[in-house]
């Protein structure tokens, strides 16, 4: 057996002792869950109502105790092009079941709104609490407590982190999340890029902008870009709850449709083996999604999601974590836009299957954890793929990359850490992703100019006020402000303004995620501006060092706490477009460094 890294055992081991309280009573509860809970519980009313409009056959297994019931949750929707799929899956999931001698039912739906519509629009400004209501709504769901097992149909930004927390509270019972797979490669990202910035530059229209990008937008499935979707499924499979090899097949393939009902299966077995989704979600489990997160330069939004998740499941993460399991896992992929592949390409290259061997190999995973096809995360080395029979089987996956240019072995990394770096100083907390930043601007000092929104940042830019070396801070973009929503209207602005040779950074208490780009950006600042954070006392002017090497962000020269803090300068985020129905969340919501929620505000 490979030993374990000694700083990944070290974070491990203060994870467990820090979630001592919380993942006791987690356990106690999924434990009373355990024995009150299902069919065998229910009075005969209860059940006849649940099974009322079930099939003769159907109506005849869900009434025996001795029979499995899964439960599905749906994300479906068929404006979201990753969930469009979706919409074939139960009938596939209960044809399967049955010839098992079990039944299935629509547990109920969730919501799932897609960032890439809502970009730069006022319902972003739900985005972020949207992974809560997802939450909600699904323990909703499966508060019928008729179901022996549950089937999670959700792939995108907030909504697989959203089934996630759904499945730890449900905890009791086990679970398994099918995804639907990323959509067939179109244009490259970097000609997609390269239009948006001459957009930005006006130097072409509108219809060429939109013309390129539904030539990159263009079919059912993810988009193919890393992501905060692509993200997910990665985090899906380094923790267990996926089946191996499953993240990124294309949707309408006969091997996607044969991994469906193979996961239909394998909830069965497990509704039949007493295992539970509580023995999965552990402190090891998530250790290994963080890794993960830093092996793949995925999406920053899963610093705020996996802390969530985490505590859904009883055990408290940190920042620190994340900073500390970076420094020790190199970048083993360069997927767009930490490079030109997409992840079409990265799992044709060897994938997620490769990189699991490789960080299993070098003790920077635990391997003695518990998943949905067994004891050890070694299963997740295999791929899946159909015989000659079109029977689904798993092989070991590849040993060597198939292209070193977008996944590489542990020994000849892209960079030697994860590219997830904390950031501290007199401005708060902040992190910053720099797997995609070149090393010369993980350090820049430049004055200020302070900005309320992104609004205001592209009125500056259009003015040509921006050419020159600026650190821009956007801040009363936190959670309590205005939902948090993600800022990639910047990209393409602050792009520009770097191309032209000047030093510029973002500074922001708002989002960025995936799609940040090659400008390094210190985000999710916290406490926020609307939360006596100190990014609401800088001024125009202040000189602003960001040091990605030495993790810091500061003003330099100044004691901001002397300084009255910035108000919101307006409020009408508050109203329109949903906005007013949320104003419990923005009051209650916790900071950034612990998960950005309404749910678990108490740790």
């Amino acid at each position: 057996m490979t030993q374990l890294h000694s700083t990944l055992q070290a974070v491990t081991d203060r994870i467990i002792e820090r979630s001592q309280t919380t993942r006791a009573h987690y356990l106690a509860v999924m434990q009373r869950n355990r024995q009150n809970g299902g069919r065998r519980s229910m009075a005969c009313g209860n059940l006849a109502h649940a099974v009322a409009a079930s099939p003769d056959f159907d109506k005849r297994l869900q009434i025996k105790v001795e029979t499995r019931n899964i439960g599905i949750v749906t994300a479906y929707n068929d404006m979201l092009s990753a969930h469009q799929p979706f919409e074939t899956y139960p009938q596939l999931i209960k044809q399967t079941v049955r010839a098992l001698g079990a039944s299935a039912q629509v547990a109920g739906g969730v919501p799932a709104m897609c960032d890439g519509v809502t970009q730069g629009q006022p319902g972003m400004e739900l985005s972020l609490f949207s992974r809560d209501v997802i939450a909600m709504a699904a323990a909703v769901a499966l508060s019928h407590n008729v179901f022996d097992a549950a089937i999670f149909l959700g792939v995108c930004d907030k909504i697989v982190p959203g089934l996630v927390i759904a499945a730890a509270t449900f905890g009791h019972l086990p679970a398994v999340f099918l995804p639907a797979g990323p959509m067939v490669s179109g244009i490259s990202n970097d000609e997609k890029a390269k239009v948006r910035q001459q957009y930005a530059a006006g130097q072409v229209g509108r219809d060429e902008l939109l013309a390129s990008e539904m030539r990159s937008y263009h079919a059912a499935g993810t988009c193919t870009f890393y992501g905060t979707a692509n993200t997910n499924q990665m985090l899906m499979e380094f923790m267990g709850l996926q089946l191996p090899g499953s993240s990124f097949i294309n949707p309408n393939t006969l091997l996607r449709d044969a991994l469906t009902k193979a996961g239909a299966a394998q909830a069965v077995k497990l509704a039949h083996s007493g295992l539970t989704t509580a023995d999965i979600l552990d402190a090891k489990a998530f250790v290994n999604g963080m890794v993960g997160l830093n092996a793949t330069g995925g999406s920053t939004n899963l610093l705020l999601h996996l802390v969530a998740m985490a505590r859904a499941a009883g055990v408290i993460i940190t920042l620190e974590d994340f900073a500390d399991l970076s420094k020790i896992t190199p970048l083993l992929a360069r997927v767009y836009p930490n490079g030109a592949a997409d992840v079409n390409h990265f799992h044709a290259a060897g994938g997620l299957q490769l990189m699991i061997r490789e960080l299993l190999q070098a003790g920077l995973l635990h391997d003695d954890v518990q998943t949905i096809v067994g004891q050890g995360l070694h299963h997740y080395t295999q791929e899946a793929f159909l015989n000659d029979s079109l029977e689904l089987v798993w092989r070991e996956g590849t040993t060597t990359s198939h292209d070193l240019n977008v996944v590489r072995p542990f020994n000849e990394p892209f960079q030697a850490t994860g590219g997830l770096q904390r950031l501290q100083g007199n401005i708060g907390e902040a992190v910053i992703k720099v797997s995609a930043v070149k090393p010369e601007r993980h350090i820049i000092q430049a004055p200020a100019r302070v900005f309320a929104d992104q609004e205001e940042v592209k009125v500056a830019f259009d003015a040509g006020e921006l050419d020159r070396d600026v650190v821009c801070v956007v801040r009363f973009q936190g959670a309590q402000a205005n939902g948090m929503p993600e800022l990639h209207g910047l990209t393409p602005i602050l792009g520009l303004v770097q191309e032209r040779g000047y030093q510029v950074a973002l500074v922001t208490d708002g989002r960025m995620s995936g799609a940040s780009g090659k400008v390094p950006a210190a985000i999710h600042v916290s406490p926020e501006a609307l939360d006596r954070g100190m990014i609401a006392c800088i001024q125009d002017g202040d000189i602003i060092r960001l040091d990605a090497t030495a993790g810091t962000l500061e003003v330099l020269g100044v004691d901001l706490s002397t300084r009255t803090p910035a108000t919101l300068p307006h409020s009408n985020h508050h109203s329109g477009i949903g906005r007013e129905l949320f104003g419990v969340f923005r009051s209650t919501v916790s900071p950034a460094s612990q998960g950005a929620s309404v749910l678990f505000t108490e740790n």
